[in-house]
């Protein structure tokens, strides 16, 4: 399993429309397309935290596949009034705003 942990801004009263969006975009078949296992959302201190676990070890690739999907283009135009990039200086593209992981330990069978 792969997972992405994405850090960003949010605006600290929509996390409902938030999980709203997410929740009606993970009805389509997207996140099968996408590979995704499962998706987490957590907000702290005006922070959004986007974790996303994939099977094997491409997520990436198969996000980068459904980039040009209208409904993934969509649901990247309706958070933009929620969620602003951490650093906006710096942000080019989700990529820019992926937390490096640097530890992992996972409980044996």
């Amino acid at each position: 399993m792969h997972s992405t942990l994405i850090v960003a801004r949010m605006r600290p009263d929509s996390s409902a429309e938030v999980g709203r969006l997410f929740q009606a975009f993970d009805r389509t078949d997207m996140p099968h397309r996408m590979g995704t296992r499962r998706r987490e959302l957590f907000t702290y201190q005006g922070l959004y935290f986007h974790l996303q676990d994939f099977d094997g070890d491409h997520g990436g690739e198969h996000i980068l596949q459904a980039r040009a999907d209208t409904r993934f283009i969509k649901i990247s135009d309706d958070l933009k009034p929620y969620i602003e990039p951490y650093d906006p200086l710096t942000w080019r593209s989700p990529a820019d705003a992926m937390a490096a992981r640097f530890y992992h330990w996972e409980a044996d069978g």
